[in-house]
């Protein structure tokens, strides 16, 4: 394996704009592929105050090589001002899976 795989997690406000990220990011090849997990509720702290939100879930599957497109990409579509962007390392995976993601990020 010579790519670094990823899990890359971004929560959005609805489906519709996880729709729209998700679409963009695997048509200009910086996901493999992206999950939307809906029924999420967020509780953070956001200026100065408790929140609590209905949020929807984006796992996404890529690549450390192409992670700084996808990260600027969500950025300029992405509705929040700071928007959550988290990736983590994919230690372990089924060979031709991490293959696949590879040959879908290039």
């Amino acid at each position: 394996m010579d790519d670094t795989y990823l899990l890359a997690l971004c929560t959005c406000p609805d489906e519709d704009v996880a729709e729209k990220i998700a679409g963009e990011l695997v048509t200009q090849g910086y996901a493999a592929c992206a999950n939307i997990v809906p029924g999420l509720t967020s509780v953070f702290f956001w200026e100065g105050r408790a929140e609590k939100d209905p949020e929807v879930l984006l796992l996404i599957k890529t690549t450390d090589r192409v992670y700084t497109a996808m990260e600027e990409t969500i950025q300029a579509l992405h509705p929040y001002e700071l928007p959550e962007i988290i990736a983590v390392r994919i230690e372990r995976g089924l060979g031709e899976y991490l293959s696949w993601i590879s040959s879908e990020t290039e």
